[in-house]
């Protein structure tokens, strides 16, 4: 036995058998009335042999032995109460059917009860030492209803640093209850009087990301100085330094529910296959990246325009994936034949095409034939290379700004989506998928950077409209729902994420100043009219009368006209246009290529 169990584990084994011993003595003692009588006294050798020995079967077929007792909980012991029963059934059926003489039957029933109280005293006397050792750290209360505060409050135990002293429940009912010792002290709304009154300077959301409770912390922590904390989300857990209570973010205010994936079907898919990316470098393909990664992918061909990103992402993918084979070019998407030469190399057998120019004022002014040149001939070249080196799959990320686009940039992502469904009629022995969505929190262009950035200046925060509005979700969100729509994708169809609801600039700017914990007295927000090609709000075509459903719930497949061009023609006008064509005649030319395209 001492090979199968550690150092630790056998002396847990050999105090719980001890415990049994002594609730034999106990037992055999109640049996007689306190009182051993002489002519009884030779049975208690017998009896302690065949209870301790039931003892050791019963928690040895359990696995008692493997328990930690500073973990103690509910789980464990039920585990010891079965080793115990088992143990005690053991030594029943030995003795009745051994026949052992004058064997007290009552022992047969006082020993298994006395053991599990004896061995649960112990355990829940060593948890209680134990977590008596780690009542230091910073005093903080938590925010949330009971159910999710009692989650927080379990994984505060493992922790030093931290220490709950209360609870702040939405529901005035819970006020005075006490949940695992920690008494609820008021509501959300009283968080800045009851931080004051137990002097506490942080504060732990445990409501799920998006809910009004975490708006609502928001608010009165800035105003409070408070420090707003949470929870990691999943995704972080892995990761060693987000094992504990981290600062609240913005992704944790406008957050949803996680993504239900397929994970068998994300795993064959991925699984053991050579995976190539496009624009890997970037927000959304970085991330793409990481999930790949995740779903174990065998090679993962990372192709990108900037050194910089790439030697970024090969850093951290080398380091959070060792066991992948990762490997990292520099490229363009508008050169076909270096774009050839890497996919033939590595034959994938999906492909995403996340390389793309989008920032719209950019885009609308100067560099309009460098909107088309990546984001068209790039998405046909990858394409195309796709087909020809066999890729089962493509998927190109597309965007919102397609739909009825009014600048340069969403036109040229639709005319791209057209490519792709031309590319696919031409090459059926592979699926070609386009996936369109919002903005996503804290890509690069985007604007909470920049927000960031104009707070640490002090301000003030510029936003255009006031009324202007946009989708916001999470990278790994929208990274997850991309995977999601190339494994239920048929061919030419284009997907559309559920969004959620549309957030107003405004809010984010302001959520973002409180995050920072100042208040907008002191980071003004200011207002400087709409940029060329900008609307005040996006269209992403998510409602019943323009989208089919899908069987995910954040998936629907968008249902589009436009007819779908000819590829060398396009190819042709685009590099024969010059370096500086007309702006007159460059948008005349991607009207007629896109109708539904509005240019203001």
């Amino acid at each position: 036995m001492r090979r199968l169990l550690s150092r630790g584990a056998l002396v847990a084994f050999v105090v719980d058998v001890l415990l049994g011993v002594v609730a034999w003595w106990l037992a055999f003692w109640l049996r007689f009335n306190l009182d051993i009588p002489d002519e009884f006294a030779r049975l208690a050798w017998s009896t302690l042999a065949w209870c301790t020995l039931g003892t050791v079967v019963g928690l040895a077929l359990r696995r008692v032995d493997r328990h930690v007792w500073t973990h103690t909980g509910l789980p464990e012991i039920s585990r010891v109460a079965e080793g115990v029963a088992l143990g005690g059934i053991f030594t029943a059926v030995a003795v009745l059917m051994l026949r052992v003489p004058d064997f007290p039957r009552s022992v047969l029933l006082l020993q298994p009860i006395l053991a599990f109280l004896l061995m649960g005293l112990a355990r829940a006397a060593w948890r209680i030492q134990a977590e008596g050792s780690l009542q230091g750290g910073t005093p903080l209360v938590v925010v949330g209803t009971l159910d999710q505060a009692s989650e927080a409050l379990r994984a505060l135990r493992a922790s030093n640093r931290w220490r709950a002293i209360g609870i702040l429940s939405p529901l005035r009912t819970d006020r005075g209850r006490t949940l695992q010792g920690v008494r609820v002290l008021g509501t959300v709304a009283d968080l800045p009087t009851v931080c004051a009154a137990v002097d506490v300077r942080a504060a732990l959301v445990a409501s799920p990301p998006g809910s009004e409770q975490r708006r609502e912390a928001l608010l009165l922590a800035a105003e409070s100085q408070i420090t707003l904390m949470t929870m990691p989300r999943a995704d972080e857990w892995l990761r060693a330094e987000s094992a504990g209570p981290r600062k609240v973010e913005l992704e944790d205010l406008l957050g949803r529910a996680p993504v239900e994936l397929d994970v068998q079907g994300l795993a064959g898919m991925v699984s053991g296959q050579t995976v190539l990316v496009t624009g890997a470098g970037g927000s959304i393909g970085s991330e793409l990246c990481r999930q790949i990664a995740r779903f174990g992918a065998a090679r993962l061909v990372c192709v990108d325009v900037s050194e910089y990103a790439i030697y970024q992402l090969e850093q951290e993918l080398q380091e959070s994936h060792p066991q992948m084979r990762g490997i990292y070019y520099t490229a363009n998407v508008r050169d076909p034949e270096r774009l050839l030469a890497i996919a033939t190399r590595h034959a994938p057998a999906v492909v995403f095409h996340a390389a793309a120019y989008k920032h719209v004022p950019l885009m609308e002014q100067l560099n309009e034939i460098e909107a088309l040149r990546t984001n068209v001939i790039g998405t046909l070249h990858a394409a195309t290379v796709a087909a020809q080196c066999g890729a089962s799959r493509f998927v190109m990320i597309s965007t919102d700004k397609a739909v009825n686009p009014t600048n340069v940039m969403g036109a040229s992502k639709r005319l791209a989506e057209l490519a792709v469904q031309a590319v696919a009629a031409q090459h059926t022995g592979t699926s070609f998928v386009s996936v369109r969505f919002g903005n996503v929190l804290g890509s690069s262009g985007s604007v909470v950077p920049l927000f960031t950035r104009q707070i640490a200046r002090g301000g003030p925060v510029t936003v255009t409209h006031p009324d202007i509005v946009r989708y916001f979700m999470t990278i790994p969100e929208a990274a997850q729902l991309v995977l999601q729509a190339a494994l239920m994708g048929r061919s030419g169809q284009i997907f559309v994420l559920d969004m959620g609801e549309p957030v107003r600039i405004v809010e984010l700017a302001r959520m973002l100043i409180r995050l920072s914990g100042h208040t907008e007295e002191e980071i003004p927000i200011t207002f400087t009219g709409l940029r060329p090609g900008e609307k005040l709000f996006e269209e992403l075509l998510a409602d019943d009368e323009t989208t089919l459903t899908t069987p995910h719930p954040k998936l629907r497949i968008a249902k589009t006209g436009g007819q779908v061009p000819d590829v060398q023609a396009l190819q042709q006008w685009i590099e024969g246009a010059g370096p500086a064509p007309s702006e007159r005649d460059l948008r005349a030319w991607l009207k007629a290529q896109v109708p539904e395209y509005q240019p203001r």
